[in-house]
């Protein structure tokens, strides 16, 4: 016997499905900035040479990318559920986080390995037209930051997008300090080191991303709910007895799902019926942990038993 209970915090209104959805009018904007920064900085660095400005640029075209696999993946996960799909398209969203994670790297990699090259063979950059590409980078991802700034608590897509647009403008803030030294040393080496800096600050950031997606695909039960704080609130109802298949994990970002097998003493069923055991237990996980949908399966004592002979 199961029952579904909602008690997530309010979203927009005309927003369904994942979290990222209600932020999808905000994705549309960072993308047009994106693709904007993008033009802008591929023809600085074509002007002054600069690695650090390549860097920023191939960084920011996996900003475009990625902003616009999370708009594609929202479209999916709102489509209507299937019956061979149950819960409709929703981690579609979790697979263009992985995605985005492994062009971050390749992009990572890729600077990292130009950068030693530079040091070896530097290349002379003119200072004052490559500051002037660093300060318009900046300035626009911090648009970007200001749009994303709160759906990246909500969603693990709109996470990614938020740390691409991050690391992107600390590397445009690295641009326009390394173009300064330029100015006032001659010291060329400030280039590579801006763009060894952007590498370094790229990498971790993804490799967090993607530990948090490869967690949602392995079914791994949510960092925000504790199975031990929970399993204890359960099993401190009056009249449960034991709780086992408890089971808690996420679908997408913004739906965290449990289930779970709860004994019951035949008295309390007996006296207050199965309904209003389930309504408790809604309320006790709803008053303490953030759990989508829950469904339970009351059972009374000896039913455990029953099952594992049916399942040999």
């Amino acid at each position: 016997m199961g029952a579904g209970h909602d008690h997530g915090g309010p979203r927009p209104h005309g927003t369904t499905g994942t979290a990222a959805a209600a932020y999808r009018g905000r994705l549309r904007i960072a993308l047009g900035i994106a693709l904007a920064l993008l033009v802008a900085q591929a023809v600085g660095a074509w002007l002054t040479g600069s690695l650090a400005l390549l860097a920023d640029a191939g960084h920011v075209a996996t900003d475009a990318v990625g902003v616009g696999m999370a708009l594609l993946a929202i479209h999916f996960a709102n489509r209507p559920t299937e019956a061979r799909r149950t819960f409709g398209f929703a981690r579609v969203e979790i697979l263009a986080a992985l995605l985005n994670c492994l062009l971050l790297l390749g992009v990572g990699g890729y600077i990292l390995v130009e950068s030693i090259e530079r040091f070896r063979n530097p290349v002379e950059v003119p200072g004052g037209l490559t500051i002037v590409f660093g300060v318009v980078g900046l300035a626009l991802n911090l648009v970007s930051l200001t749009l994303l700034m709160r759906g990246q608590k909500e969603s693990l897509n709109i996470r990614g997008a938020f740390l691409e647009v991050l690391a992107d403008a600390l590397g445009s803030l690295a641009v326009v300090v390394a173009a300064l030294v330029i100015i006032t040393t001659g010291w060329a080496q400030a280039d590579p080191v801006a763009s060894l800096l952007i590498a370094l600050m790229i990498i971790p950031r993804t490799l967090k991303l993607a530990r948090e997606a490869v967690d949602v695909l392995l079914e791994a039960a949510p960092r925000n709910v504790d199975l031990d704080e929970l399993r204890t609130h359960i099993l401190a109802m009056p009249g449960v007895e034991e709780l086992h298949d408890l089971h808690v994990w996420t679908i997408t970002s913004g739906m965290p799902v449990l289930s779970a097998h709860v004994v019951v003493s035949r008295e309390t069923l007996n006296d207050k019926g199965n309904e209003r055991v389930l309504h408790e237990l809604q309320d006790c996980l709803g008053s303490h942990f953030d759990v989508e949908h829950c469904t339970f399966q009351l059972e009374p004592h000896g039913h455990a038993r029953h099952e594992r002979r049916v399942c040999h």
